[in-house]
């Protein structure tokens, strides 16, 4: 049953999963040692009196694991589905964590439906960028939905 309690949970967990990952990728944290420092100092917890949303953290372990895991796939997939010229290498560094969460999720999470999960990755992408950066979030997945999805 999806409440509306879980699924603010799955938004911030896919939030924290974009902002985990763009920290692995700048400082090379080794995934168990990122997840545990998420788990210990930002979902759920107060900051210099800013309070993080609870996440589900099952799901946002899943997300970071998986993108860790399939990174070399998913990246084949979003590279072919960019226009011609564009690399991987040229993406914004923050985009390239919110496509490649959201691929991730199109691809081995079949318990969410692909609108929601493109839904979700365009609302991670407006909390970063405006709102054209937006709409190209919702293409490319939208591609690679049409895709990985049958």
């Amino acid at each position: 049953m999806n409440t509306p309690a879980r699924s603010q949970a799955r938004s911030t967990a896919r939030l924290a999963a974009v902002q985990a990952l763009y920290q692995q990728q700048m400082e090379g944290t080794p995934t168990i040692k990122l997840l545990d420092e998420f788990h210990q100092h930002r979902l759920g917890k107060v900051i210099d009196e800013d309070e993080f949303a609870a996440a589900e953290v099952e799901f946002f372990d899943d997300v970071v694991r998986g993108v860790d895991a399939r990174r070399d796939e998913i990246d084949a997939l979003l590279l072919a589905k960019l226009a011609n010229g564009w690399t991987i290498a040229r993406l914004d560094k923050t985009m390239l964590q919110v496509l490649r969460s959201g691929t991730y999720e199109l691809l081995a999470r079949n318990d969410v439906p692909a609108a929601a999960a493109i839904n979700e990755y365009v609302d991670v992408a407006k909390a970063f960028f405006d709102d054209r950066e937006a709409k190209f979030v919702n293409g490319i997945l939208d591609a690679v939905a049409k895709e990985v999805r049958i």
